[in-house]
């Protein structure tokens, strides 16, 4: 089948991106992400039983939906364990689930292990320390603005973006966009089709 041609959208995705960041981009076949502060806002929501509730952005399942039908692989690592990032989870289809997690690093190495993908082509997106031996080790490390300051300093590239509130949808773009992989769902291509949030 001929490839779709390039979508304006496309360029407007990386026009203020470093071409260092793009290069970064264009290679990832596994993405990681953090939940609490990335795919959330961070903040923890109790009954009156105790139990936790979270927040998350459909914008931001919709991008992870999007790299998945696109042939990147998702995956989850969190250090907090529970049945509502489980829920979320297998509701968009994200097969590589990690819980309880706390040394991340090995983590991804071992993701990276068994999926058969160098580790520059593995992405890391996360907001706090727990997550920095990750971040070093990857390929296009990914953090937010309202992540503590020095997460930056680890940080390929930050998204203007908040976490929980569209971030990661802007880091799936990125990477759709600079692997030209945006256009078709923005020309209402079959590979876009179906795709749910």
């Amino acid at each position: 089948m001929k490839p779709l041609p390039a979508h304006p959208a496309e360029a407007l995705v990386l026009a203020k991106l470093p071409d260092t960041v793009i290069d970064r981009a264009r290679q990832i076949r596994l993405m990681i992400f953090d939940v609490d502060g990335v795919l959330t806002d961070g903040g923890l929501w109790y009954g009156e039983q105790g139990e936790a509730l979270k927040r998350f952005h459909v914008l931001d399942g919709h991008g992870l939906k999007m790299l998945d039908a696109s042939g990147i692989d998702v995956a989850i690592i969190t250090a907090r364990d529970g049945p509502i990032v489980a829920w979320r989870c297998a509701e968009l289809g994200i097969r590589h689930v990690r819980q309880g997690v706390r040394d991340k690093a090995q983590a991804l190495n071992e993701l990276a292990q068994e999926l058969g993908i160098p580790k520059q082509a593995v992405g890391y997106m996360g907001d706090d320390v727990i997550d920095l031996p990750a971040m070093q080790q990857a390929g296009l490390a990914v953090t937010v603005p309202n992540a503590p300051a020095y997460m930056a300093q680890s940080a390929h590239w930050t998204t203007s973006q908040t976490g929980g509130n569209g971030a990661v949808r802007e880091c799936c773009d990125v990477i759709l966009a600079a692997q030209h992989k945006l256009a078709p769902f923005l020309m209402g291509s079959t590979v876009g089709a179906g795709v749910i949030q």
